[in-house]
């Protein structure tokens, strides 16, 4: 069965950047659009509907203990940021992190180098066991360890319940950003340990850009001081004439104004498919395509970047071709309609459940042909 209507010319292995929309959320976008311009916002009560039972797709995804968990934020940018501005840091305080981290989680973290704060960044080429070496990074005064579960440029994947033990047991705060992870592999926020969990919903999630999931580990949500405030925050929302007002209980203290009700709708329409048909299986697929690329790379003589160990690798299979241009042959690749990426000076592939072997198999025959 198709789930998209993609052109049949495009390769699209590029979903670490941006997915495509499903047939689904396509339909849901213009159904949304259609009532929106026909009888305006008449429907308003089930679209906040619609908002709480995205909160509750999104809980499942990730096996949060409830929705009031979730927030549904515009970024992953602002997540990270509802955190480091909303602890309290001491002069000496220090972060332990990744210097290969995407920048929305790494500038976040050395902008809070002004109050006193050291940034300590593990260089992923110089380890071969990246989880004992951030480990080793800590010390009594780091208070954060922020991680991408999945690394956007290697595609490396981290042990995160190794390192969500550790940071339990140190009492140190845990950060993942799992945007390479939600809706391509498994992803459970209660065997991590994880504190904090943020991802947009664009990429493997199949979703828009400016709704992005935060979860929140409810004995740390009332220790962030909030630095936004709206009418949609407040524990009675929808009382405007009430002068007295509390932060909500729940992780919606964190979301300051009128949500994004287009992105909601979409979101919900491409996770739910992903729910009807399995994290698992598609992760199995995933897989698969995952093989087959790194299996074309071995059988053309090119240069694997990321782990061949299946375990520290989810979609994300990054490769160079020697002696080229390999930035000068991405934007090749991408004039012959092959999305990919051009990432640690290598072509990234990323694929997803529905592309096919025979795809893949043609995007290697183009990339040879402009070789």
């Amino acid at each position: 069965m198709s789930y998209f209507s993609l052109d049949p010319a495009i390769i699209h292995l590029n979903h670490a950047a941006v997915g495509p929309w499903p047939d689904a959320t396509v339909a849901a976008v213009c159904s949304f659009a259609n009532q929106n311009g026909s009888q305006g916002s008449l429907d308003y009560p089930q679209w906040l509907g619609q908002e709480t039972s995205l909160r509750t797709l999104l809980a499942k995804l990730i096996n949060a203990p409830s929705a009031d968990d979730i927030a549904l934020l515009k970024s992953t940018s602002e997540g990270l940021s509802q955190v480091a501005y909303g602890l309290d840091w001491q002069h000496g305080d220090n972060i332990v992190s990744i210097a290969q981290e995407f920048p929305s989680n790494r500038i976040v973290w050395e902008s809070l180098k002004s109050k006193g704060v050291e940034i300590r960044l593990l260089d992923l080429d110089a380890t071969n066991n990246p989880e004992q070496d951030l480990i080793a990074s800590c010390d009594g005064r780091t208070r954060l360890m922020a991680v991408s579960s999945v690394q956007y440029a290697s595609g490396r994947r981290l042990q995160l319940q190794l390192l969500g033990e550790f940071c339990r047991r140190q009492q140190i705060l845990f950060v993942i950003d799992a945007i390479q992870s939600l809706g391509a592999i498994p992803f459970d926020v209660v065997s991590c340990q994880a504190d904090v969990v943020v991802a947009d919903g664009h990429k493997w999630m199949l979703g828009p850009e400016g709704v992005a999931l935060f979860y929140c580990r409810r004995e740390l949500r009332h220790q962030l001081k909030l630095h936004q405030f709206g009418w949609h925050m407040v524990e009675a929302m929808g009382e405007f004439d009430r002068t007295e007002w509390q932060p909500a209980t729940t992780a919606r203290r964190f979301e300051c104004g009128s949500p994004n009700m287009l992105g909601i709708h979409a979101l919900h329409a491409s996770l739910s498919l992903i729910l009807e048909i399995g994290i698992e299986p598609i992760a199995s697929l995933i897989e698969n395509n995952a093989h087959t690329i790194i299996k074309q790379i071995d059988n053309l003589g090119f240069e694997l970047l990321t782990p061949r160990n299946r375990e520290c690798r989810a979609g994300i299979v990054t490769f160079q071709v020697p002696d080229v241009n390999n930035q000068m042959l991405y934007h090749a690749l991408m004039k012959e309609q092959v999305l990919c990426a051009y990432r640690s000076g290598g072509i990234r592939f990323s694929p997803h459940f529905h592309n096919t072997p025979e795809q893949i198999q043609m995007a290697f025959h183009r990339l040879v042909k402009l070789i």
